[in-house]
């Protein structure tokens, strides 16, 4: 499976992924990485991994299709099967969700439909929650909302602190994308290298 991360931060769940691939627990290949960001510090991690990026200023565009337009085409000449988003902090739009239809991911620090949006993290620490966690989802047209593939719960202990909360769930992140992708792998093999909309749930 060839995926393409986009990021527009650290890349730390785009190292995850990388490392999961290197140690043969994610069969895939990173074939591009898109970054809306030039100076994000994920592109110098691609690099490193001799990954290409194509890099991009939203702003030099006439709007967002056309920038998605750009990006489809480097999509497909990297001939990409999935799309996954790790910390790609823009709403995809019409234009790049028509083009891959079922085919792109997100990973979000809560147990979705609880705390969408930024900051998920703090949201659930103000409200005192005792049970958050880890969402990975299909991406539709709003915030947050696309079907969900798997969950996993994370415990907010009295000794906690906000960033105590943030490395559990960041882990948690780590080990579960990775592993969600494989399953995704699993059933597009098992479905002769279609992808369907198809979900799973496991809260743990």
């Amino acid at each position: 499976m060839k995926l393409a991360v986009f990021a527009s931060g650290s890349g730390s769940n785009f190292q995850a992924i990388a490392d999961a691939i290197q140690e043969n627990r994610l069969e895939a290949e990173i074939s591009l990485v898109i970054c809306d960001k030039p100076e994000a510090s994920v592109i110098s991690k691609a690099e490193a991994l001799n990954i290409p990026v194509f890099a991009f200023r939203p702003k030099s565009y006439e709007n967002k299709a056309a920038f998605e337009i750009d990006i489809i085409s480097k999509l497909e000449e990297n001939k990409v099967d999935l799309i996954v988003l790790a910390g790609y902090m823009r709403l995809i739009g019409s234009t790049l969700l028509e083009a891959y239809h079922d085919r792109i991911i997100n990973i979000h620090p809560s147990l979705l439909p609880a705390f969408p949006g930024k900051d998920a993290i703090g949201q659930a620490w103000e409200s005192g929650v005792k049970v958050t966690g880890v969402t990975v989802h299909y991406v539709d047209e709003g915030m947050d909302s696309g079907p969900i593939i798997a969950q996993e719960a994370v415990y907010v202990k009295e000794t906690d602190s906000l960033s105590s909360l943030t490395k559990a769930i960041q882990s948690i992140e780590h080990r579960i994308y990775p592993d969600t992708i494989q399953w995704l792998n699993n059933k597009r093999i098992s479905q002769g290298g279609k992808t369907k909309n198809e979900h799973k749930t496991s809260v743990n």
